[in-house]
């Protein structure tokens, strides 16, 4: 009798750890399976619903396209360089007269998809409103289109944005997101020197300012108020666009001197 207790007490202990062992080798796979990348980040009614967003913006510049006269439209591209801009500008000032609704569709168009998706150049764009429309209207258009895109971002970043920021800024989220959640009571004054300020870059606010809780009025109101300065100098720089030789002419003494007075006003209410 006795012996056969201790037979069963080691079958039921070795029974025990075999169990154990093979929980934590359980756990262990578990979070080296959730630990690695899956291959695609998003679900496939998150590809659906910005694919949905992309065939809009295609519509849009079809109907543009169709509604203008036959002719060589070659040139219609993103400029890449001032040399790109220059022929741009060049070719569409011949259409901005007769076919002024369709031009500023078209531009808006192009400069919300461009802010959606943060596709870098919106600088040339900025420099073509003010080409175009002078200062004081390419600076409404370029405030109105940059707000816009920067809005479509927001409501695109809550269907798609929380796998991609975590694949490509987790950092700066936990930053962002703790910023935020210190400065509750003055959140405007926040988002509005960091659209003022190198501190975070505009297309990650963007993306971002969704996924840590910051209201969309609030987004709006310091997108539209915050890039007014940076709009100003490079709509004006479109005036003189024939004599800028590179980006660097952009800022000179004068727009350094604009953009330190609303770094400034901003830092002092905050």
């Amino acid at each position: 009798m006795e012996q056969q207790r201790r037979v069963e007490t080691s079958d039921n202990s070795s029974s025990c750890s075999s169990s154990t062992t093979s929980n934590d080798d359980y756990r262990e796979n578990t979070v080296k399976s959730s630990a690695m990348p899956s291959k695609f980040v998003l679900t496939y009614g998150e590809m659906a619903g910005a694919s949905a967003v992309v065939l809009g913006f295609a519509v849009s510049l079809i109907g543009v396209y169709l509604s203008l006269p036959d002719s060589d439209y070659t040139f219609l591209k993103l400029p890449r360089t001032l040399e790109d801009l220059h022929v741009l500008r060049d070719n569409l000032e011949r259409y901005t007269c007769d076919y002024t609704i369709q031009v500023l569709v078209g531009y808006c168009t192009v400069y919300i998809f461009m802010q959606t998706f943060m596709i870098p150049g919106t600088v040339f764009m900025s420099l073509l409103a003010g080409s175009l429309f002078g200062v004081l209207k390419g600076l409404a258009l370029v405030v109105f289109a940059a707000t816009a895109g920067a809005s479509s971002c927001y409501f695109l970043s809550n269907l798609i944005g929380r796998p991609l920021i975590l694949s490509l800024w987790p950092d700066k989220l936990v930053f962002f997101q703790n910023q935020v959640a210190k400065r509750e009571t003055r959140l405007l004054n926040y988002m509005l020197f960091l659209r003022v300020t190198p501190t975070l870059p505009n297309a990650f606010i963007n993306i971002a300012s969704p996924l840590v809780n910051v209201p969309f009025h609030t987004f709006l109101l310091a997108t539209s108020l915050g890039l007014l300065p940076v709009a100003f100098i490079t709509v004006r720089a479109g005036m003189a666009l024939g004599e800028l030789q590179s980006l660097g002419d952009l800022y000179d003494m004068q727009s350094i001197s604009i953009l330190r007075k609303s770094q400034v006003r901003v830092s002092m209410t905050g």
